[in-house]
């Protein structure tokens, strides 16, 4: 597959890359480049800390054995954030990376691996994955921000200025699906008397 066969993914968003082998960073560049995204680079995990901070991206390709700080410390350090965008991070691993290794990344919070040599179809692949998961963190994010919500029915207003009820927009957004039950104050406060009310009233009715 040629990289001009390949369909654009991440359009617009940065891409960081961490790698301390100059060969390997170029490759890793002009890979990305074909892919058509702009990059950010960094020569060890100490480094991309730094421009991470000034910089923000949302995707991170790094490189694991590094001097300074290594790519999965690279990766604790982000998870361990407050209140950040949720950054992509891929890890880039030796053929001989045995599986003990790739489940301590995994816990360390890597969300995928490259191995090398540097494959781009594969790397399109990864990048594939990663524009899925952050447009979720994207609508994730934005639902727990402050919605435009009726006082009285309780719908939410979308961007398009149109009210809806709140299991439609949620519904839209994340593809979620809702059971309904009722919440024990609304059984007392509302169900309830409703009960004992039509209990009265049949009581009145006679048999």
């Amino acid at each position: 597959m040629r990289a001009r066969e390949i369909p654009s993914v991440l359009a617009g968003v940065k891409i960081l890359t961490v790698e301390d082998d100059a060969v390997a960073r170029a490759v890793l560049r002009r890979a990305l480049h074909k892919l058509g995204h702009e990059v950010v680079e960094a020569n060890d995990g100490q480094e991309a800390w730094t421009r991470l901070e000034a910089e923000p991206v949302r995707v991170i390709v790094s490189d694991w054995m590094m001097p300074n700080l290594s790519g999965l410390e690279l990766c604790q350090k982000l998870r361990a954030r407050a209140d950040a965008e949720y950054v992509y991070f891929i890890l880039i691993t030796a053929n001989s990376a045995d599986s003990a290794n790739r489940i301590a990344a995994a816990d360390a919070g890597v969300d995928d691996f490259l191995s090398k040599p540097l494959n781009i179809e594969e790397l399109w692949m990864r990048l594939r994955v990663a524009e899925r998961i952050l447009k979720f963190s994207t609508q994730v994010r934005q639902l727990e921000e402050l919605l435009p919500i009726c006082s009285y029915c309780k719908k939410i207003r979308d961007d398009q200025n149109y009210w809806q009820q709140m299991e439609g927009y949620i519904n839209e957004r994340t593809g979620s699906e809702f059971s309904h039950s009722v919440c024990p104050d609304c059984m007392t406060r509302v169900l309830q008397p409703e009960i004992e009310k039509m209990k009265a009233e049949r009581v009145r009715q006679g048999p």
